[in-house]
């Protein structure tokens, strides 16, 4: 049985789909804070809050966990910076009660959602696992605080991991089951998506006068279902006896915020209206993946290009403006 913390959410549901697919038996921890019932269907659920060290205790009682795959954490960049005592409780506290359930129950494998918002601004690109780690706002410190744990916890207790430092992530389950689903939402293709629709806001655009080919960030999109391919790739180096280690996941291609933001309207045959502001604190000009390891070790490649990853994305995104307002 696979424990997935925050399996309700938007890569976690994408992950359950795909372990399920691939045989494994999966049992959703999620405080539904962010996640939806909805897109797991009948998968096995806990409701609860690792803040509560009782109740991620409790389904260690209930089931025979051979293995966790950990998504379940705060991730808005700008949020953050303003309030970051709650990153450091949810993401690090939160953390260490699961953890200490492992540790309770000898569950010595973990696969761990990190972030590229670890390694802060870029010395070199493309970005490999060995880049230096100096993270430039508040949930790229608690990522990283969560992988130096996990590095102790593996000397002291032998608890072995996989790090995934995902880049950004995109796109939607192709059968239309689960998508990106947040309230408010604040990443770049559903925010664009949203502002194609009638009554959508104008679509805020932020900076446009960083060192790039257009002005805009660039970032690496990753396709959420190759990204939730890595993980049942990563669960099973874990189970055959792999060591703890850090993979990048994303596709080593670069595609700034306007480049994004002319495929979402080509994709959608519409004009989108955009209201360009000031940059935000804690956003890196450049972040693009070296994948070369994650190909090598675990044989992941991502297959899926970021025009399926828009697609995808608009095609889930219709399906929400049809869903009643508390679906």
């Amino acid at each position: 049985m696979i424990l997935v913390t925050g399996g309700a959410g938007y890569i976690g549901s994408h992950c359950v789909l795909v372990l399920q697919n691939a045989g494994y038996k999966v049992v959703v921890f999620d405080n539904l804070e962010s996640g939806h019932k909805a897109v797991i269907g009948n998968t096995a659920f806990v409701q609860g809050d690792l803040k509560n060290p009782q109740d991620i205790l409790r389904v260690f009682e209930q089931y025979k966990i051979d293995a966790v795959i950990h998504f379940a954490a705060k991730i808005e960049v700008a949020e953050s910076i303003i309030d970051p005592q709650k990153y450091y409780y949810n993401n690090v506290y939160g953390t260490l009660n699961l953890l200490s359930a492992m540790t309770a129950y000898n569950v010595n494998k973990i696969i761990f959602s990190s972030t590229a918002a670890v390694y802060g601004e870029p010395q070199y690109l493309p970005l490999d696992e060995n880049h230096p780690k100096n993270p430039i706002n508040t949930y790229g410190m608690t990522k990283l605080t969560v992988e130096n744990i996990l590095d102790d916890y593996d000397r002291a207790y032998g608890l072995k991991s996989v790090r995934f430092r995902y880049f950004n992530v995109a796109g939607a389950d192709v059968r239309g089951r689960t998508g990106e689903w947040h309230e408010p939402e604040t990443h770049l293709i559903p925010n664009i998506l949203k502002s194609a629709f009638t009554g959508g806001k104008v679509f805020e655009m932020y900076g446009d006068d960083y060192n790039t080919k257009d002005g805009t960030c660039i970032r690496d999109y990753v396709n959420v279902e190759d990204l939730a391919q890595a993980h049942v790739l990563g669960l099973k180096y874990l189970l055959n006896g792999g060591k703890t280690d850090c993979f990048n996941l994303g596709t080593k291609d670069g595609n700034s915020v306007k480049e994004v933001f002319a495929l979402c309207e080509k994709i959608t045959g519409k004009g989108i209206p955009v209201k360009i502001h000031p940059r935000r604190p804690g956003d890196a000009a450049v972040l693009v993946a070296d994948n070369a390891k994650a190909k090598e070790v675990l044989g992941w490649l991502p297959m899926r290009t970021l025009e399926d990853s828009v697609k995808t994305a608009y095609e889930w995104e219709r399906s929400l403006q049809r869903r009643p307002v508390h679906a």
